[in-house]
């Protein structure tokens, strides 16, 4: 009884998630109606919530796929409560990324679930344990675009639509960069079973400084123009249009002046 019981607390949705999940409910329900006094606030704390639970989808991913690839030990750890608070790196899944969407507006990849990979056998499992989160910001991708391309927002308020977009970039910059073979990222995550193990050895002190490396990057002109039109580019594909993005980061950034060009008219 005390083992079933354990393992049903292991695997009960935490009350942290839900909250934050509430929040992106009425905060969104808010910019949709217009009830809000301040927009901008109500975006800001629709996108943020939102964004934390792509983020804790995203690591819960990893730890569920890991499970039923045979390591047992997650649910012990809380990874499959969704409660951000579990997470080995709590400052990387959830901190650093909500800054980093403030700062720049870009979508930090996760990657804080400790797996015990001595558990998993074969090289397919280990790669989907891998797969698995980046895979989780493509469908929320999805989810956020299906209104732009399935043309089912006439009528619906630009602000709600402005911060839809901004939402969507965010899933967007995250896949891309999960799926990056960098190491300590998930697209290397992927590549590393069927590498050698001389390789793996070789490259592995490195994996530490690899989200640095390409956030370094990300700060040169050139490689940030060049990324952000490759992300531009896709969204176009689905319906979104450069200045929805824009706008939903402006008035995601409600503490800036802007320019009035996202004014919405009452």
């Amino acid at each position: 009884m005390t083992t079933a019981a354990a393992r049903h607390s292991d695997r009960r949705i935490s009350p942290v998630f839900l909250g934050i999940l509430a929040v992106t409910a009425v905060t969104g329900w808010a910019t949709w109606t217009g009830v809000a006094e301040q927009p901008g606030i109500a975006v800001f704390l629709f996108v943020t919530a939102a964004w934390i639970v792509s983020l804790c989808l995203h690591e819960y991913a990893h730890a569920r796929t890991a499970l039923h690839s045979g390591d047992i030990s997650v649910g012990t750890k809380g990874y499959l409560t969704l409660n951000p608070m579990k997470y080995t790196h709590a400052l990387l899944s959830i901190v650093l990324p909500v800054v980093f969407v403030i700062m720049g507006g870009i979508g930090l990849p996760g990657g804080a679930v400790f797996i015990e990979r001595g558990r998993i056998p074969g090289r397919w499992r280990h790669s989907l344990v891998s797969a698995a989160g980046p895979l989780t910001n493509v469908l929320f991708a999805i989810v956020c675009t299906a209104p732009f391309w399935l043309d089912a927002l006439d009528g619906v308020p630009a602000d709600f639509r402005f911060a839809l977009a901004f939402l969507a970039l965010l899933q967007v910059t995250a896949a891309i960069l999960n799926f990056l073979p960098v190491p300590g990222l998930d697209g290397y995550g992927v590549l590393e079973p069927w590498l050698s193990h001389q390789v793996r050895r070789q490259v592995e002190p490195f994996a530490p400084f690899g989200l640095l490396f390409v956030f370094a990057l990300l700060w040169v002109p050139e490689v940030n123009a060049a990324f952000f039109g490759v992300v531009d580019s896709l969204l176009a594909t689905l319906g979104i249009h450069e200045f929805e993005t824009y706008c939903g980061y402006e008035l995601f950034r409600f503490w800036s002046d802007t320019s009035g060009v996202c004014s919405v008219s009452p």
